[in-house]
């Protein structure tokens, strides 16, 4: 290698939860059995749940009441969070360590759940489908929006927050959404401009433009990187709070921890244009989850012979390749969510090969997707096996090892589809996937003359069949129908690790 830069190596995210994990408290001790076979199979760093302590027990952390409890005061009817205390989650963070596995926090920011008291305040409504239009005279309503956070008695932090808007006049029970009217005070500019002005969102709206708001959760920031020990933040929401705040925020964590964290905003919306804007606002410090991404693989999936070819137009990848996390499927977007985006079983481990397998992006997998996703009978929500006939994990260490060098791209039929990697000198095995959602198919690709003569099979066991590279670095790959098949060669270093993963995360 002298003389040679180092190929870096391929890096893989995954979102550690999905809507339905048991409230048994024990998520953070299920995570930190598992990191170790998590980075075995190729994923080398993972977003947990928001890990604040929420409204109540039961709660997945967007119903957020305290920023510093991360399980450690008797608030909410619980010590615990719903994953686990918070000597679990340092032990989680301690094994994630250890194996090299970094974690990425869910961050909250937008607004708080579950106020401790009411407080009388001169409010407005607003039109829900127009927050600039009110619809109402200004008049006094009994607000949740004060926070004693009686169980922390003031540790870390004494701030008491301040709002802008709220959902609930407790004085008559009726729900609208409530611009707080006060000197200075008015939704933030810097949302986005969707009804009007998207600032409020729901439960008690902070406020950034109260400079008291803006120093505690910049200083909550540096806390929170510092207590624990995380390498990045998921930003929730990041469409409904101040863009100004959050630039404050990111350069407070540059000063203070350094400008090696990875951020990751929630823009779900489908507009690339927008997030192309959002972007460039920010000064790209700053990655966006790809939602046109996941669109065009659920209008794919769902379409009868639609063009593969068409797959990545008008996403945040194509675009934006440095700065686009690319998904399958999250916590909203899984069946029973708000946010739910069809996309058929067979199309699985196409869209899983068409994020993990190719040099754009940062891919992240999705736990229902690697563990299955529990359900809830009692809500009459169906409980889902894993994804990908299990083979998600393959598909993982496939990018792990293989994944690398020159890519050459065939999209040049419309139901079948292809690509290779061709390998560098330090991952010099190269890789080939070919994929249809109609028939079977096959397609000649180039792999590379140093290639030549050697014996290459799919490493998912769905193609039987065995290919030889040519003396030209070619090879004509089949694939069946409606799947994908992933073509290494047959010794490759590696291979033997393939079908190890451990899925049973819940130990049943």
């Amino acid at each position: 290698m002298a003389g040679q830069d180092k190929t870096p190596e391929n890096q893989t995210m995954m979102q550690a939860f999905e809507w339905y994990v048991p409230a048994d408290h024990k998520h953070w001790q299920r995570l930190g059995n598992a990191v170790g076979n998590l980075k075995a199979t190729g994923i080398d760093n993972i977003w947990v749940p928001p890990g604040c302590k929420a409204s109540s027990a039961q709660g997945n952390g967007y119903d957020i009441y305290d920023l510093y409890d991360l399980g450690e005061f008797d608030q909410k009817g619980s010590r615990s969070t719903k994953w686990g205390s918070k000597e679990d989650l340092m032990q989680l963070m301690e094994k994630a360590k250890e194996v090299g596995v970094g974690i990425y926090w869910d961050a909250v920011l937008n607004h708080k759940a579950a106020a401790d008291e009411t407080q009388k305040c001169v409010a407005v409504e607003v039109d829900p489908n127009d927050r600039t239009r009110e619809v109402s005279q200004p008049y006094e309503i009994e607000a949740w929006v004060r926070f004693r956070f009686p169980g922390r008695g003031g540790k870390y932090s004494s701030q008491e927050y301040h709002f802008s808007g709220t959902d609930t006049n407790a004085a008559n029970q009726k729900n609208a959404i409530y611009r707080i009217e006060g000197n200075g005070k008015n939704w933030s500019q810097s949302v986005d401009k969707e009804k009007g002005n998207y600032d409020f969102l729901m439960y008690s709206d902070l406020d950034y433009n109260h400079p008291e708001v803006i120093n505690d959760v910049k200083n909550w920031g540096v806390w929170l990187f510092k207590e624990t020990g995380i390498k990045g933040i998921r930003f929730d929401a990041i469409k409904h709070f101040s863009e100004d705040f959050l630039k404050q925020f990111v350069e407070t964590l540059d000063t203070n921890v350094g400008t090696g964290s990875f951020l990751v905003g929630e823009f779900w919306k489908d507009s690339l244009p927008d997030m192309c804007a959002y972007l460039s606002r920010m000064a790209h410090k700053f990655s966006l989850f790809d939602a046109p991404l996941v669109y065009n693989f659920s209008q794919i999936s769902t379409t009868e012979n639609a063009d593969l070819r068409k797959v990545f137009d008008n996403t945040l990848v194509q675009v934006e390749p440095y700065n686009a996390v690319t998904l399958v499927m999250n916590h909203d977007t899984q069946p029973y969510q708000a946010l739910e985006v069809r996309i058929e079983p067979f199309f699985k481990p196409l869209a899983y090969a068409l994020i993990l397998l190719r040099q754009s992006g940062y891919p992240c997998v999705f736990y229902g997707d690697l563990y299955g996703i529990r359900g809830d009978p009692a809500n009459h929500v169906q409980a889902f096996g894993v994804s990908c006939g299990g083979k998600l994990p393959d598909l993982c260490l496939a990018r792990k090892l293989y994944a690398y060098g020159r890519q050459n791209d065939y999209f040049d039929q419309p139901q079948c589809v292809g690509w290779t990697r061709e390998g560098t000198p330090d991952y010099p095995h190269g890789l080939a996937c070919v994929m249809s959602n109609a028939g079977p198919n096959e397609k000649s690709m180039y792999v590379g003359a140093l290639h030549a003569g050697e014996v290459w099979t799919d490493v998912l066991g769905w193609e039987p069949s065995a290919v030889t590279i040519d003396e030209r670095g070619n090879g004509l790959f089949p694939c069946p129908g409606t799947s994908v098949a992933v073509w290494v060669r047959k010794d490759a270093p590696g291979r033997e690790r393939c079908g190890k993963f451990d899925a049973d995360i819940y130990k049943t």
